[in-house]
């Protein structure tokens, strides 16, 4: 016999159906509303608002969803994309959302006015009983910026009629028109009748209109139906008389969390990928010392506070993780709902408390629900500064009602967030420059860090030589595609190069040194044509850093200039390095400032940097390279996809520099991002080399760079993205599914044989000496290498898309389910 659904009471008694596919009533239940506009309430299970859920669920939940819109949209335009979430039941959905998305900022629409903070919309929602809803941005240009090419995703926890969301995309989009959108719901509840709506609607307005929910159905309502669940709701209560609230068990204790500064609160007023990341730095803490309040509990509820719905999930994620107590999360709510203690019936308790926030539409009742009777051990609220009152520790306010049912209650407040005025902000940078010129340090400088020469490069990174972060490929790949980790969190073991493979780097420098000494010579001509003659470089580290201190060597050369030069840590999914760029706007005018890195692949570097300098004045995005055959940039070197010698190796061709690492216990927020010095490889160190050779051709290629350059100066640069296409391509073609594990290009395809689990190589058929040393690694790895014939660029990199540890990468015969 099948287990009792938490929707057979409301639908035995009102005729309703639940109709769709296999999954939807594991997500929804039925409750019956106290409302005049509609009798029923669709409750869901995995929402986090009326019934407690593992927070693992509810989050992963929204994360699934915001990984699908970014497959969906591909990788360049979910870079440009904005999440938008409705109050209340979705604010915490929406920050999900935005979380498997990646890179996206975050704003909901609030039912709270904050003074100070201008309007850039509202709208109403028709059939709730708290109608209106208001937009605050703190960034006035939030919803407008490049917003013919910045798709909005709208996400709410159903899409029943459309019309909230709907008329919400008019109204913004009369305002603010751009040519995407993008509808999330867990689940798409339309009726037959509304089904064809959205096309009509997305041709009415002229842009495109996507929609992606977790589960399909609908809701088969009989005639009168509003009318019987009011008069089923009024003879309820005519039969039940409220329940008198038990007494206290115990007083409440205050748990102080030490909240990141700077990070708000949730998107009331906007949520970046930087805030993001530094509250997922500051978690584990913060977890901790519940856990450590909490004690011997064993079953544990975290209750977030009507539209504090993400941070109080997040730390109930966080508290998962770090204790072994049963953990479930749910939150408070202004929506009164009818409470049956049957388990055919959603809502089988509530508590009711009176309001504690001061709300803009005056007092009134608030309800918790599903709380008592399911034998929690401890409560932790969870509320903001704002609802911190009087009236939350008054005999009958919400601390006291949850006592009552529980042993011990545990609250910790979030400091509301409330953004500064504009003369604040203006104090606020200009005390963070002074604050960057006194208390971050100098840059590293060889040869006490880096073999190169004190004057090539200024390294603004700190020292992690003495730290242990190695770890093997199979481990680091099935770590970083599981999601366990980020790359950036460990290194890859150096690799060695045999005999045959030194030889090969050399040949490979002799033949091609005349061909980077030109493309170097005329990226920077480039620059100091348009960047002024005292252009400030920064390159990426540390691919980047030698053609830094290659276009420093060719203006010394040429112009007798002696161009600054540092080397910076960007990573992918997390930004470049802040503090860096503070340090940099402290000693040089950020206008000065070009970025600089060796190659282009898809342009997913490009795209971090773009987004990362958003929060950043003054800083120009535009990368110079040496090559660019992603099409991606506007300042390159070439644009063909060869040979650049420096790919071939790691740390010894680049200063003895390991890759950056980005790690929450060893880079603090006052640090720089972290590398390790690799002294020991001193025997086999290239780096001098490498520079040297190219530097000796720069007499040589100078008549060629100078017609190049004029050539270049005049020409249409503009990036055209194509490989790009290739790339998705590819993706789908192999049945990868995932752009981030297909590498395009020489540069790109030799860092997957040296540092990656590669699959298999996909090499241009007739492309010949460029490859010698990607067809030696592919041979020393086992890893096939495929002749194709129409692709872009020279070769292409495959990296193995199963992620366990027996995948070797040539056949993928060895890979086991997880």
């Amino acid at each position: 016999m099948d287990a009792e659904w938490s929707g057979d009471w409301v639908a035995g008694r009102l005729g309703v159906e639940l109709v769709g596919d296999g999954e939807l009533r594991e997500l929804l239940g039925l409750a019956l509303r106290r409302n005049p506009k509609r009798a029923h309430l669709l409750v869901s299970n995995v929402l986090g608002k009326h019934v407690p859920q593992r927070p693992s669920v509810v989050h992963g939940v929204g994360y699934e969803l915001g990984e699908r819109v970014r497959d969906l949209l591909g990788e360049a335009e979910a870079r440009r994309a904005v999440v938008l979430g409705y109050a209340e039941t979705a604010t915490g959905l929406g920050h999900a959302v935005a979380d498997g998305l990646g890179v996206a900022p975050y704003l909901h629409s609030t039912r709270r006015l904050v003074d100070g903070v201008a309007q850039a919309g509202g709208f109403e929602e028709a059939h709730s009983h708290a109608t209106s809803h208001l937009l605050l941005p703190e960034d006035p240009d939030l919803l407008a910026a490049g917003a013919e090419g910045s798709p909005l995703v709208l996400v709410d926890d159903e899409f029943s009629t459309g019309n909230t969301v709907l008329n919400t995309i008019r109204a913004l989009h009369a305002r603010y028109p751009r040519d995407r959108y993008v509808i999330v719901a867990l689940v798409d509840m339309r009726s037959e009748a509304d089904q064809g709506r959205l096309a009509e609607f997305a041709e009415e307005i002229g842009a495109r209109v996507d929609l992606i929910a977790r589960a399909r159905g609908t809701v088969r309502l009989p005639e009168g139906v509003l009318e019987k669940g009011l008069s089923l709701v009024a003879a309820h209560d005519a039969g039940h008389a409220a329940p008198v609230p038990p007494a206290p068990r115990s007083a409440p204790a205050r748990v102080a969390l030490d909240w990141p500064a700077g990070v708000p609160d949730g998107g009331r007023h906007g949520f970046t990928p930087v805030h993001r990341a530094a509250l997922e730095a500051a978690l584990p803490a913060m977890a901790g010392r519940l856990a450590d309040a909490l004690g011997d509990a064993r079953r544990v509820l975290v209750l977030g506070f009507e539209e504090l719905m993400y941070a109080p999930l997040r730390l109930a994620t966080a508290l998962e993780d770090a204790t072994a107590a049963e953990v479930r999360y749910s939150t408070t709510t202004r929506s009164p709902v009818l409470a049956v203690d049957d388990p055919g019936y959603a809502i089988r308790s509530r508590i009711v408390f009176p309001a504690h926030d001061d709300p803009s539409d005056g007092p009134g009742d608030r309800y918790a629900y599903n709380v008592a009777g399911a034998g929690f051990d401890a409560v932790v609220a969870v509320v903001d500064s704002a609802g911190d009152t009087p009236a939350l520790h008054a005999p009958d306010g919400l601390l006291a009602r949850l006592a009552g049912h529980t042993g011990q209650v545990l609250l910790a407040v979030v400091p509301s967030y409330v953004p500064p005025t504009t003369t604040e902000r203006a104090s606020a940078k200009a005390s963070d420059r002074q604050e960057a010129a006194t208390m971050l340090p100098e840059p590293l400088r060889g040869p006490a860090f880096s073999s190169y020469a004190a004057e090539d490069v200024g390294w603004l990174l700190q020292d992690l030589s003495d730290t242990a972060l190695e770890a093997p490929t199979e481990e680091r790949e099935e770590a970083i595609q599981s999601g366990g980790a980020h790359y950036a969190e460990s290194l890859p073991v150096e690799y060695q190069p045999s005999p045959q493979y030194q030889e090969l780097f050399k040949a490979a420098l002799d033949d091609s040194a005349a061909r980077i000494a030109r493309a170097v010579g005329t990226v920077t001509e480039t620059v100091l044509a348009e960047r002024g003659p005292r252009p400030v470089l920064v390159s990426l580290a540390r691919a980047g850093t030698p053609v830094g201190v290659l276009m420093r060597r060719w203006a010394q050369h040429r112009h007798g200039v002696d161009l600054p030069h540092y080397a910076v840590s960007i990573v992918r999914g997390r930004g470049i390095d802040a503090n860096a760029l503070r340090w940099l706007a402290a000693h040089h005018d950020p206008a000065d400032v070009v970025f600089v890195d060796g190659w282009t692949g898809k342009g997913a570097i490009t795209r971090e940097l773009a987004a990362a300098l958003e929060d950043f004045e003054g800083f120009d995005p535009e990368i110079a390279v040496l090559a660019d055959p992603g099409g991606c940039v506007r300042t390159y070197g070439t644009r063909e996809d060869f040979l650049i010698p420096s790919a071939c190796l790691n740390s010894t061709v680049s200063g003895l520099i390991s890759r950056t690492v980005l790690r929450s216990d060893l880079v603090g927020p006052h640090d720089f991002h972290g590398a390790k010095f690799y002294r020991e490889l001193a025997g086999t160190d290239v780096s001098g080399l490498f520079l040297d050779t190219v530097a000796a051709r720069f007499d040589e290629v100078a008549d060629a760079v100078d017609a190049e350059a004029k050539e270049l100066l005049a020409a249409d640069r503009a990036p055209t993205w194509e490989g790009w296409a290739a790339v998705e391509r590819i993706s789908e073609e192999y049945g990868i599914h995932d752009v981030n594990l297909v590498k395009p290009g020489v540069g790109e395809t030799t860092r997957v044989l040296l540092r990656r689990v590669p699959w298999k190589i996909l090499a241009k058929r007739g492309a010949g000496a460029d490859l010698d040393h990607v067809r030696l690694l592919a041979e020393q790895r086992g890893v096939p290498v495929e002749e194709v014939g129409d692709l872009p660029y020279t070769c292409v990199g495959l990296i193995h898309p199963k992620y366990t540890r027996g995948a070797t990468g040539a056949d993928g015969t060895a890979v086991t389910a997880k």
